[in-house]
């Protein structure tokens, strides 16, 4: 199965609420944490809000 790794790579300092819960959601709240979650229609969705605060990287887990 196909999971995503998704590293947050800007700061959540100065981007809206919604953002911010987002990067929460997704399990991440510091520079540098990562974290590997499913490759599923809602990850994508929250992955969509936030590209530019994170990179994201398809790994076969």
């Amino acid at each position: 199965m196909m999971s995503l790794k998704v590293t947050q790579t800007r700061s959540a300092i100065g981007s809206k609420p919604k953002q911010r819960g987002t990067l929460r959601a997704l399990g991440l709240g510091r520079i540098g944490r990562t974290n590997l979650l499913p490759d599923r229609p809602e990850i994508r969705g929250m992955i969509a809000k936030v590209p530019h605060l994170i990179t994201v990287e398809e790994t076969d887990s």
